[in-house]
């Protein structure tokens, strides 16, 4: 199977191109896959990619390479068809519109992922007949403006399928969007095994890890960790990411006399070894689509002390079992889940091993599977038009036999 993802930028750094690189580099072990990038800002990807993935990309924007396209006058002319609506929209222009459109109309890719709205906008629009179309939704429809949810709704029932991250999401759209004949599938983002050993719950510190923006709420962590330290000053908070709160979140260390307490670490990559030199992650966001992070720690031997908040931490951490789920946007419960599991060495340790086994389930390779099948049911249904390229057997074990996968999935379909 040729599977083809199309992403914003797979050079950068983000949850969305850390997943789709865990999931394409798994799937490639036994189908044909490509990631290509809308745009590329940077020689080389931040991320390991694989031997077997092919990255390329539609729009060079590296000043000084001799293929810069930044001077192209469409380059400055706004988008027509990606949604006006889309977060993204000030990034794209005629040149991107162009381009995408040329990729779309003659990729010969079995199954395309769209990997955010706007992008799924062109896919739905300008795919040409045959290819499987998937959109993936990695925020969450409720953060979607009404405008764009109106774009969504008249591009989205020329896809056949719409994934989400969570189930909570996922019936949101089917609740919300009216897409007739459109499967709207939960799928969870997926992490891999670290290869360190995990956490052994003897370090006192807390770790929290993502953009220093205001949804992350890091300032109610802060807050939350003077009552932890008032009580356990041996313990510690450490903050790792980048944004555009390092200074009010620096002014605020300071002004509670955290200096020797709370650390703002900036960006680590890899991040594994720096979770498993915590004993307890802390998520205190106002909003998560999926929680990267939850997992991440997890992987890594961590419990987790999350804020309740939409969509994620419930779908992720069972309360009480491998973490706390504690109510959002409250300063004393936060300071109270840290507590919990900072004064019982026993509760903390357990979790931390549940965390652990529990996390598994978000490896690449069932992530993989789910899409497999997914991709699979999808093309028997009659969304492939035309012969796979081909299948090479089960993936990593998991959902599709050989000789079931080449009748049922090498068999053309008439052309409607």
């Amino acid at each position: 199977m040729h599977i083809s993802f199309l992403i914003h930028n797979a050079y950068g750094i983000g949850g969305t191109i850390r997943t789709t690189y865990n999931t394409a580099r798994t799937l490639a072990e036994h189908h044909d896959v490509e990631i290509v990038s809308v745009f590329r800002h940077r020689d080389t990807p931040v991320f390991e990619l694989g031997p077997k993935v092919r990255l390329r990309h539609l729009v060079d924007i590296r000043k000084g390479s001799p293929t810069y396209e930044g001077e192209d006058p469409d380059y400055s002319r706004p988008a027509r068809v990606f949604p006006r609506a889309e977060g993204r929209y000030e990034q794209y222009s005629l040149l991107t519109d162009r381009r995408i459109a040329e990729h779309l109309r003659g990729v010969e890719a079995d199954v395309v992922v769209g990997t955010r709205p706007g992008i799924n906008v062109h896919l739905a629009r300008e795919a040409r007949r045959g290819p499987v179309r998937v959109g993936q939704e990695h925020l969450t429809l409720s953060t979607h403006s009404g405008r764009l949810k109106l774009a969504l709704r008249a591009a989205y029932p020329r896809l056949d399928a719409v994934t989400t991250v969570t189930e909570a999401d996922a019936e949101s759209y089917r609740r919300e969007m009216r897409l007739p004949g459109v499967r709207v599938e939960a799928v969870p983002n997926s992490v891999p095994k670290p290869e360190l050993e995990p956490a052994d719950g003897t370090g006192k510190w807390v770790v929290a890890a993502g953009r220093l923006a205001p949804v992350k709420r890091y300032d109610l962590l802060i807050k939350a960790f003077q009552r932890v330290v008032a009580e356990r000053p041996d313990w510690r908070l450490r903050i790792y990411g980048a944004g555009g709160q390092h200074a009010k979140l620096r002014a605020l260390i300071d002004r509670l006399g955290l200096y020797n307490h709370v650390y703002l670490m900036g960006p680590a990559n890899p991040l594994e070894p720096e979770w498993a030199k915590g004993s307890i992650a802390a998520v205190t966001s106002s909003l998560e689509s999926f929680g990267m992070t939850i997992v991440e720690a997890q992987r890594c031997g961590l419990p987790v002390v999350a804020t309740d908040c939409p969509h994620g931490p419930a779908e992720i951490i069972e309360d009480g079992v491998d973490g706390r789920l504690v109510k959002s946007g409250d300063v004393g419960a936060i300071a109270r889940g840290l507590l919990d599991l900072i004064n019982d060495d026993e509760l903390r340790q357990r979790m931390g091993r549940q965390a652990l086994e529990r996390s598994a389930r978000f490896d690449p390779a069932n992530v993989a599977g789910r899409y497999e099948a997914l991709f699979a049911d999808l093309a028997r249904r009659g969304g492939l038009r035309g012969a796979l390229h081909r299948t090479r057997g089960t993936l990593l074990g998991g959902v599709l036999a050989t000789k079931d996968v080449g009748r049922s999935l090498m068999r053309k379909t008439e052309t409607a």
